[in-house]
């Protein structure tokens, strides 16, 4: 995978965090499964969007540890994050993202956080 392709994948999961649902929902596929702590812990489809609502928008979002993984249309980001919004406690987690290259784009397919100490 060029550095070009990967900065656009880092740019997108950035964006995940740090621009709001609406913004989220636009770049993830409309059956992605993503995996939260607990509560809400799984969700799927249309299930995500509520939870986004209130788990996007993060003030800063450092992103270290960064791997990324490629398998023909298929790119895996993992990393560890520590991100900070207004009032609420600084989240420290291991995170994994998938990516589907569906045709010129790429759509996030899944998306996991464990929190990390």
């Amino acid at each position: 995978m060029s550095p070009r392709e990967q900065g656009v994948l880092w740019d997108m999961e950035e964006k995940f965090w740090t621009s709001g649902g609406e913004s989220a929902r636009a770049t993830t596929a409309t059956n992605a499964v993503m995996i939260f702590p607990y509560p809400p812990g799984i969700l799927q489809g249309d299930q995500i969007w509520p939870h986004l609502r209130q788990r996007t928008g993060w003030r800063s979002v450092v992103m270290a540890e960064r791997r990324v993984t490629r398998c023909r249309d298929f790119a895996i980001l993992s990393y560890r994050v520590s991100a900070e919004k207004p009032d609420e406690p600084t989240l420290k987690a291991l995170c994994a993202s998938t990516y589907l290259q569906d045709e010129d784009r790429w759509l996030r397919i899944s998306h996991q956080q464990t929190v990390a100490t």
